[in-house]
């Protein structure tokens, strides 16, 4: 199963007899507050999700970066708060850069729920495709029809530590997912101080989705990687990615599934290895 579907896909899906559970996370850096955002609009019947208290825990100075996991229970009782089941089906929205919806569903894949999967183009295709859009909250029966039962289990999806991506950096491909002015260190608007992981390789996300806003055809995703280094056949066992803070590299991991290659996920990410100026910081257009 593709772990995207297209909006005709969702909207035939939502008409049959056993719809998915369809989650909103348009969690951007900067504009309108995601819940407001969510009030004036979006796919009738779908729930809200918080980005900042469901999708990510409390930051912590000393590391972990911006956006570290949620606590396995935090995570689980927003599940079942918003109906989620063990059988549930799941499809996950966001803005057109996949972004949010593409965190969301890592979060859900790394915590044990396998059905799981982003709308592609996320809400804006919704809207392009003229689909009916609903305002303020849902209903209550909308909302949480059934009881939800989703327990936690960690460890669906491979991770990388501090020590791992540095090592991956070394001897395998680490993936910097961040534009590149902010890879080769001329600007910085988030984190202290600007540069990448020595030995990461720059590989934007943007380059992932077309000029709609949705994911480049597998074949040409492969293409894509395989401009990088990295071979579909290794399974992706030396493959990782970074961003600023975990979450467009979670974009990053769903457009290489998408190729055929399961790759790890630094989740603190930039803003973790800058916690400590101990660490070695590259500038410039060369992995260093």
């Amino acid at each position: 199963m593709s772990p995207i579907l297209s909006v005709p896909d969702l909207v035939t899906w939502l008409a049959g007899g056993h719809p998915p559970v369809v989650l909103d996370v348009r969690w951007t850096l900067a504009g309108p507050p995601a819940r407001e955002v969510y009030q004036t609009g979006h796919v009738p019947g779908a729930r809200y999700v918080d980005f900042d208290t469901v999708l990510s825990g409390p930051a912590d100075p000393a590391g972990g970066g911006r956006h570290p996991l949620p606590a396995p229970e935090v995570f689980a009782a927003a599940m079942r708060d918003l109906g989620l089941r063990t059988d549930s089906d799941v499809v996950v929205y966001g803005a057109p850069d996949g972004f949010g919806a593409a965190r969301a569903w890592w979060c859900l894949r790394y915590f044990g729920h396998r059905s799981v999967r982003v709308l592609d183009g996320g809400f804006a295709a919704w809207v392009a495709a003229g689909q009916p859009v609903e305002p303020g909250e849902p209903g209550e029966p909308a909302l949480v029809e059934t009881a939800g039962d989703f327990v936690a289990r960690p460890g669906g999806m491979p991770v990388l530590d501090v020590d791992e991506a540095a090592m991956l950096a070394r001897s395998g491909l680490l993936l910097d997912a961040r534009a590149g002015e902010r890879y080769r260190g001329e600007t910085e608007p988030v984190d202290p101080v600007g540069g990448h992981i020595p030995g990461a390789l720059s590989a934007p996300t943007a380059a992932n989705l077309d000029a709609d806003g949705l994911f480049l055809h597998p074949s040409r995703l492969r293409e894509r990687f395989a401009a990088l280094g990295i071979d579909e056949a290794d399974g992706g066992s030396d493959v990782g990615t970074y961003c600023g803070s975990g979450v467009s590299a979670a974009q990053q991991v769903l457009a290489l599934e998408l190729a055929g290659v399961r790759a790890g996920l630094y989740v603190g990410s930039w803003s973790d290895w800058v916690s400590d100026g101990r660490r070695p910081v590259s500038t410039g257009p060369d992995r260093g």
